[in-house]
C-alpha cells in the first residue's frame, strides 16, 4: 500500500501523508462478524484514569478476528481485503466452503480470490496456517502463538514478520521483529508471510484533529508542569528535569534501568535479547 501526498492547501495538508487504500476492495464491514466497540478513555471501573491521554475518539466497531485457526483442512476463498479502525494491519474476509466466513489478518501479497487453509499438513502458500514444526527453517511467518491452542498473540501489526531460525527437541527457535530470538513450543500455530500495510509506519497524520479521532489526547511535557504533578515539574523559567535521570509521572526510572522482572518464569524461553 502506497503513501499520497496531498496539496498543501491548508497548514494541516502541508505534511499530511496517507495511505492510498489500494488493497482495499470493500467499505463495509460484515455485520455478522462486528459489534460495538465500547468506550473506556482509559478508566476502570470506579471511573479512575489508569491509563493516560485516552479518549474523545469515534464510535467504532469491532471486527471479531480468528485468532485460533481452528478450522482444520477446510479450504477458504478471499471474498474481500477490509480496512479495520481498531489495528494497523488490514483485514481478508475468508469465506469456507461450508459457508462460514471469518476474518483474518491479511499478509503481504494476499489477494481477492486466493485460498487459505488450515491444518497439520499444507503447502507453505501465503495465508496458509501451520504448527512450527512443519513450517521449514528460514520462512517468515506471523500471527504467532505463544501456547498450544490459546490463539495468535504475537507478530499482528502492520508490516511485522518473524523468522524461524532452528528446530529441536520439540522447541522452535524465532526472531522477532525486536530482534529477541526466543523459543517455542513445536506445536504452536503460525501463518506464513509477512503482514502487509507496511508503510503504516510512514503515515503523517498532518494535524492533531486526526489524533483526537483516534482517541489520542494530548501528552503535555512534565517539566511544563508543578511539582505536585510531575518529578519533572517546578523551577523558574526552563529549569530542566533536575535529576540524573528522568522519571515517569510515578516517579520510576524511565532510562537505563531494565523493567522487566529477572525472576519472570518465561525467561528461560529468551535466547537472545533485543538489542538496545
Amino acid at each position: 500500500m502506497a503513501l499520497k501526498k496531498h496539496t498543501p492547501t491548508t497548514p494541516s495538508r502541508r505534511f499530511r501523508e496517507t495511505l492510498t487504500f489500494e488493497e482495499i476492495t470493500r467499505q463495509t464491514p460484515e455485520k455478522s462478524l462486528t459489534i460495538i466497540l465500547p468506550k473506556n478513555s482509559g478508566r476502570n471501573n470506579s471511573g479512575t484514569i489508569t491509563v493516560r491521554h485516552q479518549g474523545g475518539r469515534n464510535k467504532r466497531f469491532y471486527r471479531v478476528i480468528d485468532f485460533k485457526r481452528n478450522k482444520v483442512n477446510i479450504e477458504g476463498k478471499v471474498s474481500h481485503i477490509e480496512y479495520d479502525p481498531n489495528r494497523t494491519a488490514n483485514l481478508a474476509l475468508i469465506t469456507y466452503k461450508d459457508g462460514e466466513k471469518k476474518y483474518i489478518l491479511a499478509p503481504e501479497g494476499l489477494k481477492q480470490g486466493a485460498t487459505v487453509i488450515s491444518g497439520d499438513m499444507v503447502d507453505t502458500n501465503l495465508g496458509n496456517t501451520m504448527p512450527l514444526k512443519n513450517i521449514p527453517v528460514g520462512t517468515m511467518i506471523h500471527n504467532l502463538e505463544l501456547r498450544p491452542g490459546k490463539g495468535a498473540k504475537l507478530v499482528r501489526s502492520a508490516g511485522t514478520g518473524a523468522m524461524i531460525m532452528s528446530k529441536g527437541e520439540g522447541k522452535v527457535a524465532i526472531k522477532m521483529p525486536s530482534t529477541e530470538i526466543r523459543q517455542f513450543d513445536d506445536r504452536c500455530l503460525a501463518t506464513i508471510g509477512q503482514l502487509g500495510n507496511i508503510d503504516h509506519a510512514n503515515e503523517s497524520l498532518g494535524k492533531a484533529g486526526r489524533s483526537r479521532h483516534r482517541g489520542i489526547r494530548p501528552t503535555v511535557r512534565g517539566v511544563a508542569m508543578d511539582p505536585a504533578s510531575h518529578p519533572h515539574g517546578g523551577g523558574e523559567g526552563r529549569s530542566g528535569i533536575g535529576m540524573k535521570t528522568p522519571k515517569s509521572v510515578y516517579g520510576k526510572k524511565t532510562l537505563g534501568v531494565r523493567t522487566r522482572n529477572k525472576k519472570k518464569a518465561s525467561n528461560k524461553f529468551i535466547l537472545t535479547r533485543r538489542k538496545k
